[in-house]
């Protein structure tokens, strides 16, 4: 069922066409076929726009005939041929959808994304006629009130539990005016979390910097050569040559992080700075066709309506109920822990700042679009540590060497790049991922660089799923970064936030290859919000670890290993920037919050006033916007995190706490407890409560206190 539930939210196309068509579509459409690629990877070459409407419309078709097949089996409902003959429903659907999903985030194009806005709507109606269905609901709870009685295994039992309560928190138990309301809810939803997202992406394209040789003051060779580059391809991308002299001879920054924070960080004109920090902060604010305050606030309200008929006092406690904490107070509570100290932080980073500024002969108060540079020159003159230094031992080969050196020495995993199997884009680049016993286990795709159809972000997602239930079905996983593509003939060189991005998204990547369960909803990171992350982030702390790093970090020009005296300044650097970083986060999380615990009777008119209110109430300082203001704030408005954007810092108390066992063993790659993260974490998806997973790894409850060292918010850094 929660497979079901994943796609309500996500949305998707359909449109109907002529039974002529569709027959004519059927002999050729890949998705009706067996994929006989390497390990069934999508044959991407053969699949064109136009096969994606008559197969999600037969997908649906089929789809709803198996829920008709499951009512109306005469003989009385069982685990056998109830529940699992569920899981088995979908499959051309599910093999359509991933294929669609996956390139409308990060391979679209005015078709697809066409197509995303007409299906959305139709699609959610879809899963409601599911999860909906009173006689498939009946069964299920016949033969939930017989579980005493079946002798499930633990795995089905909580398979039984989560889904008789998918189908009642998706509105099995109310009256029929009630479904249809909720119905009615779903739909208006999809259509405004579909706009959400492709509003932010047309925004976030639709500004440029573009400037002449004369503005590039401070900029580094790298940096300017990347800006050429951008120019050129625009140019060359150019229709008329109007458009072609527009980009001929010059210099192009934008809003996406790749090449913006470069410029914030090295570029001398501070007007500059100002213009393009501005356009990313204002995207979906600008009172235009793509403006997203409206959009915000109706979702929010409709959210609230929703979990009001399902009888909860606003969204969060409706999305709440299913995560390791379970209500809105508890959020506030651990955010608010962290909020002072990291308030506090920041405050005396701007100091330290105002300082530097002020000794230069500078005669402006630091703003927004001064940190990034201004906070870089204090890390030099307190640390001696240069970013730009570190970028050429920190290659994308480098760093993905590092990250499957990491996996090997924790879990025996290997690697081999495939260049055998077709991807959906040219960056994109294949690997075969085999376990210790040389037995295969899954499929890693890496799509690394920013490009203009791809949403902003990084995110690890699925082509195929892995399941036990009918033989042995292993993953086909994908990692989506934004990292700067590269410059010439030099390699992709990353920041070190970049690196950690990185091995951030492949301990998502790890949960989905590594995970080994029966049914299909309950596999990789299907699990609470706020436990989904720890797996991706506890394999961060192996990021910074100097026999890790001296095992990848090569100097790109000279093959010098990175020396230990630059390592060495890198992690006394680790906690600097914190108060920023935990500021603008916390107050995202806070800001997501607020949003989902309105009434259903609370009207906002105005999503600035809203956020500026929020924010002013925490006494968020004027230097920092929060990570994501409401207009670009995706994650909730056209993501799943939605009273969930907490789930990062819930998330790294488990990480940190957890990271520190390593630490107590002397051994970051102990065998015993790299077994126990791997057996009762990355393999059990969800067929566990979280929290009970966690402590059979670690041996007791999480606690705070890893957590505040980790980011000097235990008062131990002045």
């Amino acid at each position: 069922m929660k497979k079901f539930l994943y796609v309500m939210i996500a949305g998707v196309l359909f449109s109907c066409q002529t039974q002529s068509e569709n027959k004519e579509m059927e002999t050729g459409n890949p998705f009706y076929q067996e994929w006989d690629t390497p390990y069934g990877v999508p044959p991407f070459d053969q699949i064109k726009d136009e096969h994606y409407m008559p197969a999600f419309e037969k997908g649906m078709e089929e789809n709803l005939a198996e829920i008709d097949n499951i009512v109306n089996n005469p003989e009385s409902p069982t685990f056998a041929n109830t529940l699992e003959e569920l899981e088995r429903t979908g499959k051309l659907l599910t093999k359509v959808r991933s294929v669609f999903f996956n390139l409308t985030g990060s391979n679209t194009n005015p078709r697809l994304q066409e197509l995303q806005r007409e299906l959305s709507p139709m699609l959610s109606a879809h899963y409601d006629k599911i999860t909906l269905n009173e006689a498939l609901f009946k069964r299920v709870e016949e033969v939930y009130q017989d579980r005493d009685n079946l002798e499930l295994s633990n795995e089905q039992l909580k398979l039984l539990e989560d889904t008789r309560k998918s189908f009642v928190r998706s509105g099995a138990l109310l009256n029929e005016e009630q479904k249809a309301q909720i119905t009615e809810i779903n739909s208006k939803l999809s259509e405004l979390t579909t706009a959400f997202g492709q509003n932010l992406l047309a925004e976030t394209n639709g500004f440029e910097l573009i400037l002449d040789e004369t503005d590039l003051d401070g900029l580094s060779e790298g940096i300017i050569a990347a800006a050429s580059e951008t120019a050129t391809q625009k140019m060359e991308n150019a229709i008329t040559e109007v458009e072609q002299l527009k980009y001929e001879g010059k210099y192009v920054f934008t809003p996406h992080r790749s090449s913006m924070y470069p410029f914030l960080t090295e570029s001398n004109r501070r007007d500059l700075r100002e213009k393009l920090y501005k356009s990313y902060i204002q995207r979906g604010d600008n009172d235009n066709e793509t403006d997203n305050k409206e959009i915000a606030a109706q979702i929010a309200k409709l959210r609230s309506e929703r979990a009001q008929l399902m009888g909860y006092e606003t969204h969060a406690h409706f999305v709440l109920e299913e995560r390791m904490l379970k209500t809105p107070a508890e959020v506030y509570d651990l955010l608010m822990q962290l909020w002072k100290p990291a308030l506090e932080r920041a405050k005396a980073e701007v100091a330290d700042m105002q300082a530097v500024a002020d000794n230069e002969g500078n005669d402006f108060q630091i703003a927004g679009w001064d940190w990034w540079q201004y906070s870089e020159k204090v890390r030099k003159a307190k640390y001696d540590l240069d970013e730009a230094a570190l970028k050429p031992y920190l290659t994308l080969d480098n760093v993905l060497n590092g990250v499957f050196e990491t996996t090997n020495k924790l879990w025996g995993l290997t690697y081999t790049e495939r260049f055998d199997i077709n991807v959906y884009h040219p960056d994109a680049r294949v690997w075969e991922v085999k376990d210790k016993d040389g037995s295969h286990l899954g499929v890693f795709i890496g799509d690394y660089f920013t490009r203009s159809n791809k949403r902003g972000g990084a995110w690890m997602s699925s082509f195929k799923g892995q399941s036990n239930l009918d033989g042995r079905e292993r993953p086909i996983v994908v990692n989506v970064c934004n990292f700067p593509a590269p410059v010439g003939d030099d390699p992709a060189l990353l920041s070190f936030e970049n690196v950690v991005t990185l091995f951030h998204e492949f301990g998502h990547a790890m949960h989905g290859i590594m995970t080994n369960v029966t049914y299909g909803s309950m596999a990789g990171t299907s699990g609470p919000r706020d436990f989904t992350e720890f797996p991706a982030q506890i394999l961060e702390h192996w990021a910074s670890e100097p026999e890790i790093l001296k095992s990848f970090a090569t100097h790109y020009q000279t093959n010098e290993v990175i020396p230990d005296e630059l390592i060495d300044k890198l992690l006394k650097a680790s906690k600097f920037n914190q108060g920023f970083a935990n500021t603008e986060y916390l107050a995202a999380s806070l800001l997501d919050m607020d949003w989902h615990t309105i009434k259903a009777d609370e009207e906002v008119k105005d999503a600035d006033a809203f956020e500026a209110a929020s924010l002013a109430k925490i006494g968020l300082i004027d230097e920092i916007a929060p990570r994501y203001r409401s207009t670009y704030f995706a994650h909730i408005f056209s993501g799943g995190y939605s009273s969930g954007y907490y789930s990062y810092v819930h998330s790294a108390v488990l990480d940190s706490d957890g990271f520190e066992a390593f630490k107590e063993a002397g051994d970051v790659f102990d065998p015993e407890l790299a077994s126990k993260l791997r057996t009762h974490v990355y393999e059990k998806g969800s067929t566990e409560e979280a929290m009970e997973l966690y402590k059979q790894f670690r041996g007791r409850q999480p606690e705070i206190d890893a957590l505040l060292r980790v980011r000097g918010l235990d008062g131990s850094i002045d």
